[in-house]
C-alpha cells in the first residue's frame, strides 16, 4: 500500500485538478490519498468531489511538517509518498516509487520541470536530476519507507520552513539509501510569476544559507514572508 500525502493550504483549484490524476495512474497498486488542510484554510477544499474516496481533513496547527505528521497518523501505507498540491506526478509515478525501494534504496526524491518554456526555469530544473545543495525540497515530491520515516522521527514540527531539508539533512546523518528518479514531475511556475525570477532565486538561496548557518526557524519564515509574495 502506498500513502499520497497532500499538504494544503488553500488549494481547492490544484486539488480539482491534481485528485483526478492521482485516480487515474495506470498501476496495479494499492495507493491511497490524504489530504491534509491547514488549520485556516477557507476555501471549502474539504468539499472537493471525487469519484473515488479520499481522506481529507483540517489539522489542529498550522504548518506544513505538523500536517503532514498529521497525514502519516491517519495513514496504513508502507511507503509514504509526501506530494504539493500544485505538483502533477508522471503516469509511472507510483512504478517508480515501488521499483525505486524495491531495490537498494530506502527513500527518493524526483526531477522535476516547470509548466513554463522559460529558458531560465529550464535552467534551474534541470539540476534537480542529480545531487545539489537545493536536494530534497518537496517540489521534489519524497518518497520513503515508513518504518524508516518513523525511525527518524518524522518531521520536526518546530522547523516552521524548510522543513523538508532539516527532514533530509536527517536523513543523510543516518545513512538512509535514496536516489533521484529522473522521470520528471510538472511543478506549478506561480511563485516565479508573482515574484521575479531573481527575486526567488535570490531569496531562496538567502534562506538556504541562514538555514544552514542555524539561523531560528521564525524568523527564517517571517523574512520568507518579506521577501517573496504569495502566489495565493
Amino acid at each position: 500500500m502506498v500513502s499520497l500525502i497532500i499538504p494544503t493550504h488553500n488549494e481547492r483549484e490544484n486539488l480539482t485538478r491534481l485528485l483526478p490524476k492521482l485516480n487515474n495512474l495506470a498501476a496495479p497498486i494499492p495507493f491511497e490519498i490524504i489530504v491534509a488542510l491547514s488549520c485556516e484554510n477557507n476555501d471549502g477544499s474539504e468539499d472537493v468531489v471525487t469519484t473515488t474516496p479520499v481522506k481529507i481533513f483540517k489539522c489542529s496547527q498550522k504548518g506544513r511538517a505538523t500536517q503532514m505528521n498529521a497525514a502519516v497518523k491517519e495513514s496504513v501505507g508502507e511507503i509514504l509518498v509526501f506530494l504539493h498540491a500544485d505538483v502533477t506526478p508522471p503516469d509511472t509515478f507510483l512504478q517508480d516509487i515501488c521499483a525505486t525501494l524495491n531495490g537498494n534504496n530506502d527513500a527518493g526524491f524526483f526531477s522535476y520541470k516547470f509548466d513554463s518554456n522559460n529558458f531560465l526555469l529550464k535552467i534551474n530544473a534541470s539540476f534537480t536530476a542529480k545531487d545539489g545543495i537545493f536536494t530534497g525540497g518537496g517540489d521534489q515530491c519524497l518518497f520513503i519507507n515508513r518504518n524508516v520515516f518513523l525511525k527518524l522521527g518524522g518531521f520536526n514540527e518546530q522547523q516552521v520552513l524548510m522543513e523538508d531539508f532539516e527532514f533530509f539533512d536527517r536523513m543523510k546523518r543516518n545513512k538512509i539509501r535514496y536516489t533521484i528518479v529522473k522521470n520528471d514531475l510538472i511543478v506549478s511556475s506561480r511563485k516565479y510569476r508573482s515574484n521575479s525570477y531573481f527575486r526567488v532565486n535570490l531569496s531562496n538561496l538567502l534562506l538556504l544559507v541562514l538555514f544552514r548557518f542555524g539561523y531560528p526557524p521564525v524568523k527564517l519564515k517571517k523574512l520568507h514572508n518579506r521577501l517573496l509574495r504569495s502566489s495565493l
